[in-house]
């Protein structure tokens, strides 16, 4: 079989002294969705931080595309074709929809254009003057989200983007991530709503104390419930 698209080998990563991630092991193949569930402070959101490189020291393995990453500062990693978004969004609050949407520089050819962005989140040409205090916490998020797909990267790491959101944005955010699938993106999805993640994903990885501990195919999620929930705590 072709190599993963990311291959991550016994990830560790550290805040300060602070030992949090404890040997994360996990792949997506080109093509992919696939989410990391687990409890707060698991370590999902430090996985997805230590893949672009924001989390320091790491030491293990991070592969992407075929490239050995561990050694590399975040903006090469970036550069690479990795764009991450956070689940606190990053919007910046004195720039408008529009200044927010073209500021990220592009990485490799293969972007959506503004347009792309704006038919598949209609809602932001709606506002695209509108500072981006000036947001709903659903606008935000499709707002962070088309800023990345701007850069022409190929994987995608998307941390928490249904979180506080009302039911009817989280069903538009989920419509919007099927179709960047079907066109061919390649994303790994940090993901709390097990309802939601199992409309989109390929596959789940679940997460417990710094570790990937179970995988599960999405096609046997329903049929696991008892044992995920028991690793959430549920």
């Amino acid at each position: 079989m072709a190599e993963p698209l990311l291959s991550v080998k016994a990830l560790e990563g550290w805040y300060g002294e602070s030992h949090v991630l404890h040997g994360v092991d996990l792949e997506v193949r080109s093509g992919e969705l696939v989410t990391v569930v687990g409890r707060n402070g698991a370590g999902k959101t430090t996985t997805m931080k230590s893949i672009m490189g924001m989390v320091r020291p790491r030491t293990g393995s991070v592969r992407f595309n075929g490239v050995e990453t561990i050694a590399m500062p975040s903006y090469r990693i970036a550069r690479l074709g990795i764009a991450f978004c956070p689940e606190e969004r990053g919007i910046f609050a004195t720039l408008d929809v529009a200044e927010n949407l073209v500021l990220p520089p592009k990485v490799r050819d293969g972007g959506l254009t503004t347009q792309q962005v704006f038919d598949l989140f209609p809602n932001l040409k709606e506002r695209l003057r509108s500072q981006g205090t000036k947001l709903s916490g659903g606008e935000q998020q499709m707002l962070a989200i088309g800023r990345i797909l701007r850069t022409g990267a190929r994987l995608l790491l998307l941390d928490e983007p249904t979180e506080g959101l009302a039911p009817v944005i989280v069903q538009q955010i989920g419509n919007s991530i099927r179709k960047l699938k079907a066109e061919g993106f390649t994303i790994l999805l940090v993901e709390q709503n097990l309802r939601f993640a199992g409309t989109v994903a390929d596959r789940h990885y679940v997460m417990e104390r710094g570790r990937i501990v179970d995988e599960i195919p999405n096609a046997a999620l329903q049929g696991s419930m008892e044992k995920v929930n028991q690793y959430l705590g549920v």
